[in-house]
């Protein structure tokens, strides 16, 4: 858990890069000291390991040059053999040989001495590198401590549970891992976050068109259009487990300056539109049999005259009727008495 040592105000308008949010990153500091020791000094062992094996190669170089200095000095001490006895001869000769294959010895431990250098040197650049990476990966755990603004916009403050009850955000919180705190809204975009129930859900699709009404401004009406639908629906908490939502959200397409983050409002989304047709009542459309075709009874200057209309869109109490009947007619909206439909 984190705890919240500073917070921008809610309401407040803020800058992208602005700091909103700040957590208390004391024990990350400490880390990050601890680090920078780690690789300061690793820098340092790596400096002394180098003047180290300068050293060491320098002491070796002199052994090589001792046991060239001394094959040289035995194969000069064996031209004098011819003057020597037999036994200083094969002394002269055992001296040569023995110089000789020091020298091939010291020669062949050369290239591991050499290997054995890079290998002492490679292992320390490597953990100095790896404390580098640590250093580094400290460095975003403190700068990740600090929230900044992604764009430009208003401060929307969530809730929490405190105390036995929910409230706003503020300083000293404790928050979970991956707990929503704040919001950032762009007031030149806002978005409807509402929900559809679970039988409505299939007829909407993205990009239809809606209208939003806010229910502190009734008077409001802003165009919108369905900006996501989600995939899949919302726990149903209290209410029964058939009733299911699905969130959707809505973008408006139209701002007013009354508008501000966290008002309810509701949407009618406009599944299907027809143009020039006109409405009936629902009642006052009959259908006579299960394949009958749709009918109305037209008022004319003899009586009521069955007329069959097609049929459009139609809601709970009207229908569409895209030909059969104009503006204008009049129909009757339950079946006359059949004497009166002539």
């Amino acid at each position: 858990m984190l705890v919240l040592m500073k917070l921008a105000k809610p309401g407040s308008s803020v800058k992208k890069g602005d700091v909103v949010a700040e957590f208390d990153r004391q024990y990350q500091l400490l880390r990050l000291d601890d680090y920078r020791a780690q690789v300061v000094q690793r820098d340092a062992n790596i400096k002394k390991l180098k003047a180290d094996q300068a050293v060491y190669r320098e002491s070796h170089d002199q052994l090589v040059r001792v046991a060239k200095a001394d094959l040289d000095k035995a194969r000069l001490d064996l031209k004098t053999a011819e003057v020597r006895s037999a036994i200083d001869a094969e002394s002269l000769r055992l001296a040569v040989e023995e110089a000789e294959a020091r020298y091939k010895q010291i020669l062949a431990e050369v290239r591991l001495v050499d290997e054995q250098l890079r290998s002492q040197l490679r292992a320390n650049e490597i953990d100095r590198d790896q404390a580098r990476i640590e250093l580094r990966r400290a460095e975003n755990n403190v700068e990740k401590m600090v929230l900044r603004a992604p764009i430009d916009g208003i401060v929307v403050m969530q809730s929490t549970f405190r105390g036995g009850e929910f409230g706003q955000v503020q300083e000293g919180d404790m928050l979970f891992p991956g707990q929503l705190f704040m919001q950032i809204v762009d007031p030149a975009s806002m978005v409807l976050n509402a929900v559809a129930n679970q039988v409505d859900s299939e007829s909407l699709r993205i990009g239809m068109k809606a209208t939003v009404r806010l229910d502190a401004y009734p008077d409001v009406a802003l165009p919108a259009h369905v900006y996501g639908i989600g995939a899949m629906t919302k726990p149903g908490g209290w209410r029964p487990s058939y009733m299911r939502e699905i969130p959707v959200k809505l973008k408006l397409d139209s701002m007013d300056p009354r508008v501000i983050p966290d008002l309810s409002a509701s949407a009618d989304v406009v599944l299907a539109t027809e143009r020039q047709a006109a409405l009936a009542p629902r009642g006052a459309v009959f259908q006579d049999g299960a394949g009958g075709r749709p009918y109305v009874l037209l008022r004319t200057a003899g009586g009521f005259e069955p007329r069959e209309v097609d049929l459009g869109l139609s809601n709970n109490i009207a229908v569409a009727v895209r030909s059969g009947l104009k503006p204008g007619d009049v129909i009757a909206a339950q079946r006359p008495p059949a004497g009166e439909r002539k």
